[in-house]
């Protein structure tokens, strides 16, 4: 039988995903010919982000190679555009020329970047964000100049800022509206993100309306509606999408915003269907993937003749592809009359959380900071899963009903349910591929079906999908996580690699190691230096540039782009000099706020970024680190010396290991808490580090955390002595400090290694001296007094500019 000629035009995700469905059903029904415009195979578009971000490369977002197509005996005209369709005789005819018949035509043209019609808009330097040509655009221009403006602080504008971040430009984000990302997240939500972003190095004009785009040939600023302009070298419009639907139209196939389609994806001329993001079904265009697959799952069933569903629309979820930031929305993220929320709002920790209930049944879903069930969340609000019976602590944690949630969670899902949403993999793909390929890893899941190789969101469920059909087969061990996109090589073998080759910098160690990158990421820079500090110790000169703007400055930045200065106060302890010169500085500076902080500090707000130098200098005093990955404070209570119930000198000790410890280098935040006796109201119970006075010795606790994962801190050792106190800290924190995975808490750390493991590591005399040994070495490398790091920063910037041939931050 003569196989019937199927075209399809595009050569893109939605369409290539129709054909391979196609395939899977009857790979013998039609002979497939596929026009795409632009000079490379089907890739993956969600990538692009990750790719201007330098964490993969092009050849790594292939998602079908030239050999797929030969494989499939599918002719492809790659770089070869349709430019008229001949519904009447079933013919195509190309931009070279060449004419094709076709019994079943695809339309899968895509979408492109919605430029603004602004004045100015055509000049060099101004570019959407869409495909390989504008990334390829972006990184070129990045090599000659250094200001970059991004207009639109969606999804896809605030990728490209990070991208160009690293890229090493300038970036300044213009958006209309008065909060980020608004079509996903609320203000709470969107006010965490913007500071976050802030603290990587963004700027934002919010509520801004570009009006020209100034420049001769070439753009060299914005002029906005209200007379302000800013000067720039590049333009990158990320305002929206417009499908591509000028062919179509031409043709006298009905266009609405789209391409109007109905529920098997047919239009309105017979054997012409359109699919992706050129569609418009039920008066909707999805610009996200998700919805997208589901489309060319229905049309691939109906143009074999399988019984299909209707495609009756999408509900669709969405995360950010930027380096630190966790995020996750869905649905309805508003409240109205006839809804409820439950909100967690944990700005210490940066966590925010909103269920939104409607009917009794999740209808919206918004997560900032900490996304790991969001999956589950998402599941319940597509299979409308009655909760009247579930609390609002089960509702939020998958984990609240004990061990095996999370399994449990696997093993409810259908076999037709989404894991990965970017890529469209079914569970039944994925336990399909475990058990006939014999994976083991959540890598090699997605090296088989693609699952978690775009956000990495469904990361957590593949694995738990793994452990559910693997059982005791499932070695969590083996799973090895890349340090960041940048590298294959997990956080063990880039340690393994520095010690024994004897690597010495971070631009050594990406040398050496083959860094895909060449100038590494914001996830693998703070990692490398940091392991490398840890390793080398007092040897190691810190590489300034690999810290995030909070610690290049010393200070918190705020959301408003200002800083809050928060100096040392040992324990909780000042004095009335003390107090004056903060006071002097206040008023020095027209400081508009002076609050006490948790940490029993005095925090300066709103300071001017341009005024942090001298008034470090004013001060004379020590910065409180409130923003370091090191010893935040040590918090004590006011000790035997002057409370009734104190047995031990609480203050004392808090402020000895508070000097002892401040500035060093740990792999996420660390916080101590000292109380003379058992009441605790120094809160040691969910510190870091908590050790309480009880009558002839201390208790020491570890692993506690009093953020949005509470955790009571395990008791490590009872000691007699303060001096077996600092000595069994050090211990502990230089074993974290090797063993832990960076941006790791104690808490995290503790479950995953064992408290019996440390307290066996520990209980040996000689390892206890070896690690304080190493310890005290890396302490040595740390300057202080504060005022005379302040005097020496002149040396220090003269090394970072000979180091990186870049001018060093203000203080180091």
């Amino acid at each position: 039988m003569e196989k019937r000629q199927l075209v399809m035009i595009g050569n893109g995700m939605a369409g290539v995903r129709t054909i391979e469905e196609i395939l899977k059903i009857n790979p013998d029904a039609f002979q497939i010919t596929i026009f795409g415009d632009e000079p490379h195979p089907n890739y993956n578009r969600i990538q692009l982000s990750t790719v201007l971000q330098g964490d993969t490369k092009v050849d790594d977002i292939i998602m079908n190679s030239w050999e797929w197509y030969r494989e499939n005996n599918i002719e492809l005209f790659a770089g070869e555009a349709i430019v008229k369709i001949d519904s009447a005789s079933k013919v195509v005819l190309s931009n070279k020329g060449r004419e094709v018949r076709y019994d079943e035509l695809i339309i899968a043209t895509g979408s492109s970047s919605f430029i603004l019609p602004v004045p100015g808009a055509d000049k060099k330097g101004v570019t959407g964000f869409r495909d390989i040509k504008d990334c390829d655009d972006m990184i070129e221009t990045a090599r000659l100049y250094k200001k970059a403006a991004v207009i639109g602080g969606g999804l896809l504008g605030l990728e490209a800022a990070r991208g160009l971040l690293n890229l090493g430009m300038e970036v300044e984000v213009i958006h209309l509206m008065p909060h980020l990302m608004e079509r996903q997240l609320d203000a709470a939500a969107s006010k965490m993100l913007k500071r976050e972003l802030e603290s990587q190095g963004m700027k934002f004009l919010m509520e801004k309306q570009s009006a020209e785009i100034l420049g001769e040939e070439r753009v060299t600023g914005l002029r906005f509606t209200d007379g302000t302009e800013i000067q720039t070298d590049l333009v990158v419009m990320a305002v929206g999408i417009r499908p591509n639907t000028g062919l179509a139209k031409e043709s006298g196939i009905y266009v609405n915003r789209g391409i109007v389609v109905d529920d098997f994806m047919h239009t309105s001329v017979p054997h012409v269907y359109a699919v992706g993001e050129c569609a418009e079904h039920r008066e909707i265009v999805y610009g996200l993937v998700a919805p997208l697959y589901e489309q060319g799952k229905v049309l691939a069933a109906s143009l074999c003749g399988s019984e299909a569903k209707p495609y009756e629309g999408s509900i669709v979820g969405t995360g950010l592809k930027v380096s630190g930031v966790d995020l996750f929305s869905a649905g309805e993220i508003d409240e109205d009359n006839e809804t409820k929320a439950i909100t967690v709002h944990n700005e210490f920790d940066g966590v925010y959380k909103k269920i939104v209930i409607r009917d009794n049944r999740v209808a919206g879903i918004v997560l900032y900071g900490d996304t790991k069930d969001s999956s589950r969340l998402f599941r319940m609000l597509l299979k409308k899963e009655d909760v009247s019976g579930m609390t609002s602590v089960s509702i939020l944690e998958s984990g609240c009903c004990g061990g095996g949630a999370s399994e449990s969670n696997a093993a409810a899902m259908d076999d037709e349910e989404i894991v990965c949403g970017c890529n469209g993999v079914t569970k039944g793909t994925i336990v399909e591929a475990i058990r006939t390929k014999e994976l083991t890893t959540v890598d090699e899941v997605g090296g088989c079906t693609n699952a978690g190789r775009s956000c990495g969101r469904c990361k957590s469920l593949i694995s738990d999908i793994l452990a559910h059909t693997l059982g005791d087969k499932y070695d969590t061990a083996a799973k090895k996580d890349a340090l960041c996109g940048c590298t294959g090589y997990s956080r063990d073998e880039v340690v393994a690699e520095i010690k024994e080759k004897g690597l010495t910098s971070v631009r050594e160690v990406m040398n050496v190691l083959g860094w895909k990158q060449e100038e590494g990421c914001s996830k693998c820079r703070p990692a490398l230096n940091y392991y490398l500090g840890m390793i080398l110790q007092e040897q190691y000169i810190d590489d300034r540039d690999s810290r995030l703007v909070n610690e290049k400055m010393h200070a918190n930045i705020q959301k408003d782009g200002k800083y809050s200065v928060v100096p040392r106060m040992y324990g909780g302890v000042t004095t009335a000099e003390d107090l004056k010169k903060i006071a002097e500085v206040a008023e020095k500076y027209n400081v508009p706020l002076v609050k006490l902080t948790g940490g029993q500090r005095i925090g300066l707000f709103g300071v001017n970024k341009e005024d942090l130098p001298a008034m470090w200098e004013d001060l004379g005093m020590p910065s409180g680190y409130a923003y370091g990955k090191t010893l935040r404070t040590v918090k004590t209570c006011v000790g035997a010396k002057h409370c009734r119930f104190g047995t031990q000198d609480s203050m004392g000790l808090g402020i000895e290991l508070e000097k002892k410890f401040e500035r060093l280098d740990t792999p996420h935040k660390v916080k101590m808490g000292v109380s003379a006796c058992p009441r605790n109201c120094a809160e040691a119970g969910i510190k870091d580090f908590g050790i309480v006075g009880i009558d002839g010795g201390w208790e020491i606790y570890v692993g506690g955390n009093g953020g949005t994962d509470l955790r009571a801190g395990d008791l490590l050792q009872t000691v007699k002595t303060k001096e077996e106190v600092i000595k069994l800290i050090g211990a502990f924190m230089q074993y974290y400090r090797e063993t832990a995975h960076y941006l790791e808490r104690t808490s995290k750390w503790i479950e995953r290694v064992g408290l019996d493991h440390v307290k066996e590591v520990l209980a040996d005399e000689s390892t206890r001296k070896a690690l304080n040994e190493r310890l005290d070495k890396t302490l040595e490398r740390y300057i202080e007094p504060w005022n005379e790091a302040i005097e020496k920063k002149e040396v220090q910037n003269k090394y970072y500019q000979k180091q990186k041939g870049t001018e060093a931050p203000v203080l180091v």
